[in-house]
This record gives C-alpha cells, structure tokens and sequence, in this order.
C-alpha cells in the first residue's frame, strides 16, 4: 500500500485505511471507495453507493394471516414454502436484484433456499384453499 492515510470521523477515532486501488466495504454491499489525485497531488475520496440499501434490514411492523386467495397470498405462499418472510427477505438474504417470475401469470417461478437448492413452481396456483390460512401477510 502506497502512502496510507487514515481518516477521521467525528470523534477524531482512525478509520481504516485505502489505497490508490478500490476496496469494497464488507458490511455494505455495492459500496466501493478510492482515493484519486489530482494534477496538484492532493488527492480525495471518491465513493460509489448504488445498492447501500439492500444491506439494511427491513423489519415487519405487523403480521397477519390470509383469509382468501390472491396473486399476492400466493407469492407470499411459494416464499414461505422456500423458507422465507416475503420477498424482501429474499432479496436481502440472496443479493438479487430481480426474482424469477412466469410473465403470463406474475407468480414467482423459482427460488433458492438457504442451503442452496431450488424450488421450482408452475405458472398455475399452488396454494391451496385449505392452506391460505397458514400464510403469513407482513406490513411494513
């Protein structure tokens, strides 16, 4: 590493260091830092943070269970049945941008679990009268 130079935040605590490459943060994901130079020599930090977002958890405020069907109860089906809350959950757990979907019906087509195997679904409804109940409908 060439020159490191430790910042400083609000209570004059060192950072770490950067150097002239980009080192992405761990704890968010899609958020890199560089330092670049100027024809003066000063150099500055320069930053990217699309995707700051999707490292923050998103937490329910409340919960309810369905009554009848819908496109969405039934979205909200094949999640639980592959061991998730809802689609935020998913996205947040697997890093994906997009969930794969049937387009003639909007129901969700495939799914990873968290040990990594697939769940495949048809473009037909799946969920059950007798097992609407059991779906959890989150607000957030």
């Amino acid at each position: 590493m060439e020159n490191p130079v430790a910042f400083m935040d609000g209570k004059d605590v060192p950072c770490s260091a950067f150097s002239s490459e980009e080192a992405p943060v761990s704890d968010v994901p899609g958020t890199s830092f560089r330092r670049e130079s100027d024809s003066l020599g000063d150099s500055k930090l320069t930053g990217d943070v699309s995707g700051a977002t999707a490292g923050i958890d998103t937490k329910p405020k409340s919960i309810h269970r369905a009554k009848i069907w819908s496109g969405e109860v039934e979205n909200l089906y094949r999640f639980q049945q592959a061991g998730y809350r809802d689609e935020i959950e998913y996205k947040q757990v697997k890093h994906v941008d997009m969930v794969e979907r049937w387009p003639e019906t909007g129901f969700v087509k495939k799914l990873q679990r968290r040990d990594n195997t697939f769940y495949y679904y048809n473009k037909e409804r799946e969920c059950e009268d007798k097992e609407v109940h059991k779906v959890k409908v989150y607000a957030y």
